[in-house]
């Protein structure tokens, strides 16, 4: 009698595949860094991805709102960063990655507020 083999192994592996196809950071230009400035319009403290929401005035003075992708919510809070951390109307500098094809978003790497405190990285 044959043994049977189990396709289990070939499913995890399908599955293990889809999820590191979904962190994929290619679309950021991870050699640019970008300085915003503006006014924190919305801190999404959201699965998977928490996304800050900022009104930054471009060069002919109008209002865009820039998207930016950071980490999990629990990978955060591990490190200090609640809902809380970015209130909407606070003025605020951000430094990002772009987004590759010129879309207003980005990976967040740092931000500085208005009084001084640095939340992320910001060298």
């Amino acid at each position: 009698m044959k043994p049977v083999r189990s396709p289990l192994p070939w499913l995890l592996m399908l599955v293990a595949g889809g999820a590191f196809a979904h962190h994929s950071d290619a679309m950021f230009e991870r050699a640019k860094v970008l300085e915003l400035t503006g006014t924190i319009k919305e801190f999404q403290f959201t699965n998977p991805h928490t996304w800050v929401q900022v009104e930054v005035k471009n060069d002919k003075g109008e209002s865009v709102e820039w998207s930016l992708e950071w980490g999990s919510p629990n990978q955060l809070g591990r490190q200090g960063i609640r809902p809380s951390t970015f209130p909407a109307g606070a003025a605020v500098t951000i430094r990002t990655n772009p987004m590759k094809d010129g879309t207003a978003a980005g990976a967040f790497i740092g931000a500085k507020l208005a009084d001084g405190t640095i939340i992320g990285s910001w060298e």
